[in-house]
C-alpha cells in the first residue's frame, strides 16, 4: 500500500508552480509564486520569483529565494517558507520594473547567503 505524505518532492511542471500561495510555518499567508528561473546550462531552478504584495507593509515586492529554502505541502497545494518575519522585512527585494542582473555571480551569491543557502551551481 502507498502512503501518501504531505510533503513531496515528485517532479511538477513550472506553470503549475507559478501562482501557488506561499505560507509561513505558522500558516499565514505571505505572498504566492511570480516566476520560476531555470538556469539554462543547467537546467536547474535558480530561484523561484515571490511577489510579497502588502506583506509587512512592504508594499508589491519580488523577493528572488532560492527553491530549496521551500517546503511543499500537497494536501494544502503551498509553499512554505520557514523564515522569521524579520528576515523577510530587510530581505533585498526589486520591483517588476527594475528586476536585477541575474547573471551577475555575486548578486546570485549575496541571494543564497541571504537565505543561508548553498548556491545550485556548486
Amino acid at each position: 500500500m502507498i502512503q501518501l505524505s504531505m510533503f513531496s518532492n515528485t517532479p511538477v511542471k513550472a506553470s503549475s508552480i507559478i501562482g501557488t500561495k506561499v505560507v509561513s510555518t505558522d500558516a499565514d499567508s505571505l505572498g504566492n509564486i511570480k516566476e520560476v528561473v531555470i538556469d539554462p546550462r543547467t537546467g536547474k531552478v535558480a530561484y523561484v520569483v515571490v511577489s510579497f504584495g502588502g506583506f509587512l507593509t512592504m508594499g508589491e515586492k519580488l523577493f528572488a529565494i532560492p527553491f530549496s529554502a521551500f517546503e511543499y505541502n500537497v494536501i494544502n497545494n503551498e509553499y512554505i517558507l520557514d523564515l522569521p518575519k524579520n528576515r523577510l522585512e530587510n530581505a533585498p527585494g526589486f520591483d517588476a520594473d527594475h528586476w536585477p542582473t541575474m547573471s551577475d555571480e555575486q548578486w546570485n551569491r549575496d541571494v543564497y547567503n541571504y537565505y543561508g543557502r548553498s548556491p545550485y551551481w556548486e
